[in-house]
């Protein structure tokens, strides 16, 4: 126990991979692993929760990000290495661990990671009582506050509660991944007469998740204090109105993560879409990975849970409420304490949009470039809407990876399809975690007249576009917008992102060939501007790469800047390490995982590597190559992963604009010069805060005026 579809010919050919592309020789060099620099980020994620200099609910907000992407670990990753494992799978990956080295390596750091999180959760209940904001217990409650929690129990949650008993005549119901059940061992209040002791009735009750996970108490005329009780401690203290006739004698709150990876066979499907909606049933059955119960439950209803899930090791006891993700909800629906929050960011609107009435003139006349949050997204949604009611646009094609509720974007390409303009929306169904939405948005778009594809068998299509077609004189005229992240107005205000818009006739000719190659059936494109994953954007990069090691060993300037989420994939990191032998300066600002190992002496010690974790998440990616003076900048969907590299349609685009090429620069060397939040990794894989104790304090996220004027 640890304590604390459519088939093409085109984009589904993949490249041949050269020799060279297999692996530096003879496996002396060093890679840091994927799983264990994962559990580094979330570390840098949870440094952010108990970071004094950060704003209290904030604080509260990260330390929920922290148990979220610790499920999702978990049922994702986690459950993939105990799969090997079973299947008897011992060979080594790249950076040297069989699945069973990785899996002990990989739970050791989980345990230490879970207890440090309730050490932070329980700093964080003291900083906030002194806030006059209280997390509370049932028995520390006045007789009036009592009574509005017995009555509120009564009137809401008693009526949506539903025992089930475990014995011979009642199989062990299904218990939901990730949710929150409770445990009860009980006695019957007039035993039968005999000798010998009967054993406890063991029942389960799930607290519904279709409730607030946490009741506020209403407080007292002019007092400050806001109290709240958590729902599975009302459920503990009335838990004897659901068994008359019976005591409870033992109570504990458990929760099970399973299996979340969808198995789908793409190839026989007759219907993409029924298929997912089959696998997503199947996750309810998932198999278990994780075990979380509350510290001190009773040890037969442990044995219980364990004999039914068939768990022996991987049991997580805890010190504190299960599943914290409830912070993040209570941390923003929170009233009255804007002051312990961040200052609001409200994203200007694109000043080349300013007091424009037709945009369609403004993007003919010049690219433009969308820097989010700092920029607002609506400039997007108001595009998209102008299109779907311009009667000069005769098409609008899209591709949507996750999308919020009641988006906006959703409406104005129905109004489009309506309005019978031809709309094409590639939907990517496999998303992991939104499947289901996307389900819903895919049927209400082909409602609404639109084509709805939803790509290519066997690669996810991660790529973000929109092209709009529209009739100009005597001509057709084609607008496009490529991005760094999803088409979400929600997440535009929490991440950092880039977006172009630009009717360059190259970008326009390849859009429509990306478009005409997930759509249908089309022979591999010449790729004028874009370059397109799994077939050519690899290729390309590396192409890039060698350029900028050439350039290297003639003596020439050589440098190479790239920002994304993540590197692991092995090729792409051995053409960084041939780089940095040739002499290259390469600076990687990556958030989450990276697999390169810097500073190695002979091998990496020309690179550099960040990590920025901070108010907003960092999801742009752009990569920079100096070229001898004639520096060349892409944005991207794509980070550096073989699933992003290999298996999933992705785009990379040029910026052509020489003004916007100088702002994507300036970017990336703001982020350079962070010294307040960024992390500099070590060859151990561990990160360290970047401390220059002789430059003034930066942090990149918060210098406004650098900001503001990044466009100038």
């Amino acid at each position: 126990m640890h304590k604390e579809t459519s088939t093409g010919t085109g984009l589904n050919q993949q490249p041949q991979v050269s020799t060279a592309e297999k692996g530096l020789e003879s496996g002396t060099y060093k890679y840091i692993n994927r799983d264990l620099s994962w559990m580094e980020f979330n570390r840098r994620v949870m440094e952010e929760a108990e970071d004094n200099t950060t704003p209290l609910l904030e604080r509260v907000k990260f330390l929920s990000i922290v148990s979220s992407n610790l499920d999702e670990f978990m049922s994702v990753r986690v459950a993939g290495i105990i799969d090997q494992i079973k299947a008897g799978y011992t060979k080594k990956d790249f950076t040297g661990y069989t699945p069973f080295q990785l899996y002990k390596r990989v739970m050791r750091r989980s345990v230490k990671m879970v207890s440090d999180q309730y050490k932070i959760y329980r700093d964080l209940l003291r900083q906030l009582a002194k806030e006059h904001i209280h997390i509370t217990q049932y028995t520390d409650l006045s007789i009036n506050q009592k009574k509005s929690v017995d009555q509120y129990f009564e009137d809401i949650v008693f009526p949506v509660l539903t025992p089930m008993a475990v014995d011979q005549s009642r199989p062990f119901p299904l218990v939901h991944s990730l949710g929150l059940y409770m445990a009860v061992l009980l006695k019957k209040d007039r035993p039968r007469k005999t000798d010998e002791q009967e054993e406890p009735f063991f029942a389960i009750i799930q607290v519904p998740s279709i409730l607030p996970r946490y009741y506020e108490i209403p407080g007292r005329a002019n007092s400050k204090k806001k109290e709240y009780i958590l729902l599975e401690e009302i459920i503990r203290h009335r838990i004897h109105t659901m068994f008359e006739g019976y005591t409870p004698i033992s109570i504990g709150g458990f929760r099970m993560t399973r299996n979340a990876d969808l198995t789908l066979n793409e190839e026989g499907a007759e219907d993409l879409l029924e298929e997912i909606e089959k696998e997503l049933r199947k996750r309810r059955w998932g198999v278990p990975v994780r075990l979380e119960i509350e510290k001190g439950m009773d040890p037969l209803a442990l044995e219980m849970l364990q004999e039914e899930f068939e768990i022996e090791e991987d049991i997580f006891e805890i010190d504190g409420p299960l599943d914290l993700t409830f912070l993040m909800k209570l941390s923003l629906g929170m009233t009255g304490k804007d002051h312990l929050r961040y200052e609001k960011l409200v994203g200007e609107y694109p000043r080349e949009f300013h007091d424009c009435e037709d945009m369609f003139e403004v993007i003919r006349n010049q690219d433009v470039l969308l820097y989010h949050p700092y920029e607002s997204f609506d400039a997007l949604i108001d595009f998209a809407e102008q299109a779907a009611e311009d009667p000069q646009v005769l098409a609008i094609k899209m591709t949507l990876y996750r999308v919020s509720g009641n988006s906006p974007l959703i409406k104005a390409l129905e109004q489009a399809a309506e309005a019978g303009k031809q709309v094409t929306v590639v939907v990517e169904l496999k998303a992991r975690f939104d499947e289901e939405n996307n389900i819903q948005w895919a049927r209400q778009l082909e409602k609404a007249g639109c084509h709805v594809v939803y790509g290519l068998v066997g690669l996810k299509t991660h790529a973000k576009i929109m092209l709009v077609v529209r009739r100009e004189e005597d001509q057709l005229r084609r607008y496009v917008h490529v991005g760094t992240g999803n088409y979400n107005e929600k997440t535009a205000k929490l991440y950092t992102d880039l977006g172009l818009f630009t009717t360059n006739s190259e970008i326009g000719e390849d859009a429509s060939a990306l478009f005409n190659e997930i759509t249908g059936y089309s022979s591999l494109h010449e790729w004028k501007a874009l370059s397109v994953a799994p077939t050519d954007m690899k290729p390309l990069l590396i192409d890039y790469i060698r350029k900028e090691a050439q350039h290297a060993r003639e003596g020439k300037p050589a440098h190479i800047i790239v920002k994304m989420n993540s590197l692991s994939h092995q090729p792409m990191i051995d053409e960084l390490y041939r780089a940095s032998q040739a002499g290259v300066k390469i600076d990687l600002i990556i958030r989450g995982i990276c697999c390169l190992c810097p500073g190695v002496k002979g091998l990496s010690e020309h690179i550099n590597v960040i990590s920025i974790v901070d108010r907003f998440l960092e999801h742009t990616r752009m990569f920079y190559f100096e070229n001898n003076g004639d520096s060349t900048v892409f944005i991207s969907s794509a980070d550096w992963m073989t699933r992003n590299l290999v298996r999933r349609v992705e785009l990379m685009s040029p910026v052509l604009d020489p003004s916007l090429k100088k702002s994507v620069i300036g970017i990336l060397n703001l982020c350079l010069s962070d010294n307040v939040k960024a992390r500099r990794l070590l060859m151990s894989g561990k990160y360290e805060r970047v401390v220059e104790a002789n430059k003034k304090p930066l942090r990149s996220q918060f210098e406004a005026e650098k900001i503001k004027k990044w466009k100038l």
